[in-house]
């Protein structure tokens, strides 16, 4: 398989199905008890800055950004990130990564956090973030907290629970949404 017969693009409504599908397979059941799960269950990830890489035809490969708030600091929170078993260690996770990136900041993002593996992100200038100043839904192993800011100082101002950006919406709602409960 030659890097060019891949192709990258915007996620889009029709994708929804394929990407879940990937899901499954790389994550399993297991991705329904971790902590950015019940993140990005509290509404819809930002399509305009999530991207999907095709080969033939077949997504092999998503990554997507959801708007969350940290404390009142709005961020987003990056992932899933999936590269189908087929076509990894070919360089489409990091090319999603920087695309992903880069229409965040575009957009003028100020923050994106993640949970990861440090020395894998450190490349995409993601860094530690203190144990104590995000608070995430489950208990998340505080070594594998990262943020990248796009605007200095940004990760320094983002501190409590981290949460989807509906939930700071629907605070004044009088029918509380359960997975903005879970976040509390």
């Amino acid at each position: 398989m030659k890097l060019v017969d891949i192709t990258y693009m915007h996620e889009s409504s029709i994708h929804h199905h394929d990407i879940e599908n990937l899901h499954a397979t790389a994550f399993g059941p297991a991705r329904y008890t971790r902590a950015a799960h019940f993140i990005r269950h509290g509404g819809s990830h930002d399509r305009s800055i999530s991207f999907i890489a095709s080969a033939y035809q077949k997504i092999i490969a998503s990554i997507r950004m959801t708007p969350i708030i940290i404390g009142f600091s709005k961020a987003l929170l990056l992932g899933p990130i999936v590269v189908s078993s087929t076509y990894k260690n070919a360089g489409i996770g990091s090319t999603l990564i920087n695309m992903a990136l880069k229409a965040a900041e575009k957009k003028r993002h100020k923050l994106v956090i993640l949970i990861g593996d440090e020395a894998y992100y450190r490349r995409f200038h993601f860094l530690h973030v203190h144990a104590d100043q995000m608070i995430m839904p489950l208990p998340v192993n505080p070594k594998r907290l990262l943020g990248r800011e796009f605007t200095p100082g940004a990760l320094s101002k983002a501190n409590g629970i981290v949460r989807h950006i509906n939930c700071l919406r629907n605070e004044t709602s009088t029918i509380p949404v359960l997975n903005c409960i879970l976040s509390v």
